[in-house]
């Protein structure tokens, strides 16, 4: 089970949520079958829309992130809670391209650079808030730092990091964000800035035995910063059978009709390979 806790400095003026979230990129490559640079691609992107969402304020609010950047990789979309709790998925899950030039995945590769990066937050209004901007580098850390920054007006730090094993398993995953309040001081600036120059990756820290709570205290070290939350978080799909029925129905008559040719249809839900089975006569029940 991943981790997932938030930090406020003394002053309350700048908030640090961090993840310890290897089982989450983990159950990704297992539902997926990514290859090596996709699991680290959509483990980033979960990662980070877990973060988004973990600042939520209301229990049922969600954000969906998409990133379509025109790599090999397609369209890659996750879906938080304001839990932290994220299910992800991506169109072309097996991309093989080379390292990068320091000789890691080159997410940048897979992703692409021509496209961009959407956040949609349902906060259970009469309609979502959206955000859109052009992709900044394809990393998605930094394409999420100019969303925040752009759309939001939010002074933000975002590192994310998904360490694969030869074997194609995840051997670390996890990632931090800071985010900066309209009255933080220069200090803090300051600080945080020396703070991120000396900190190594997150993959690193986690490796060396770090939790997301010390990433989180690391990150905002001079500051006295305090625990606000901790909790467990994890890979979580909502689909259910009355989901699914649902949007059958919004198919229309025709299609309904259309689909009861076949003795069963078949519906696979794109977030975590379950597969909803309907007969004949429950389809076309679902005209009435």
């Amino acid at each position: 089970m991943g981790r997932i806790v938030r930090t406020i400095s003394k002053d309350a003026s700048v908030v640090c949520s961090a993840i310890d979230g290897r089982d989450i990129a983990a159950r990704i490559e297992q539902i997926h079958k990514t290859s090596a640079v996709c699991t680290a691609a959509l483990g980033r992107l979960a990662l980070g829309a877990s973060l988004l969402g973990f600042g939520l304020k209301g229990e049922n609010d969600t954000v969906t992130v998409r990133i379509s950047g025109g790599g090999p990789a397609g369209a890659l979309i996750a879906v938080a809670d304001s839990f932290g709790n994220v299910k992800a998925y991506i169109q072309n899950p097996v991309v093989e391209i080379p390292l990068n030039s320091v000789g890691k995945l080159d997410v940048r590769g897979a992703v692409g650079t021509d496209g961009t990066l959407s956040v949609i937050k349902d906060l259970g209004l009469k309609e979502p808030y959206s955000g859109q901007i052009p992709i900044v580098s394809g990393e998605i850390a930094e394409d999420i730092t100019s969303y925040l920054a752009t759309s939001e007006q939010v002074p933000s730090v975002c590192a994310l990091g998904v360490l694969v094993a030869p074997d194609l398993t995840v051997a670390q995953a996890g990632g931090f964000l800071i985010q900066l309040l309209p009255f933080a001081p220069d200090e803090a600036i300051d600080i945080i800035e020396r703070n991120i120059k000396s900190m190594q990756s997150v993959t690193q820290l986690l490796s060396e035995g770090k939790t997301a709570e010390d990433i989180a205290m690391l990150a905002l070290e001079g500051l006295e910063p305090n625990l606000l939350d901790d909790f467990e978080v994890s890979y979580k799909c909502d689909c259910t059978r009355e989901r699914v029925e649902r949007a059958l129905m919004s198919l229309g008559a025709d299609q309904i009709d259309e689909l009861a040719q076949d003795e069963n249809t078949e519906v696979r839900c794109h977030f975590c390979d379950k597969v909803y089975i309907f007969t004949r006569e429950e389809v076309l029940a679902l005209k009435k």
